[in-house]
């Protein structure tokens, strides 16, 4: 559904999406890189495990929480991409580890 337009002499940086390489420019946000994805899916809801994909992408709704190197529950609308982040898709209830 969303495509990025190309730009010739944009450099990029690589993010890992669940393990996956994955090319980003520097100054998107992880939400935004996320839709472009076949799977656009950041996150399950906790009760009933229903998918959610970014929706206000200025940090409002929670939508598109993500793991995001470890840290569970971030908004990925509100994180730019870095060299060799690690973004898990968050999966029902938030894990803490004591």
């Amino acid at each position: 559904m969303f495509h990025k337009l190309p730009d010739p002499g944009a450099t990029t940086v690589t993010i890992y999406l669940d393990g996956e390489p994955i090319p980003a420019e520097p100054g998107e946000s992880v939400a935004g890189v996320l839709f472009r994805q076949d799977d656009s899916v950041c996150r399950t809801t906790p009760v009933h495990d229903n998918p959610r994909t970014p929706y206000c992408m200025m940090g409002v709704c929670f939508d598109c929480l993500a793991v995001i190197d470890g840290q569970a529950s971030v908004q990925s609308c509100q994180v730019t991409v870095q060299e060799g982040m690690r973004v898990e898709r968050q999966h029902g209830r938030r894990k803490v580890n004591a």
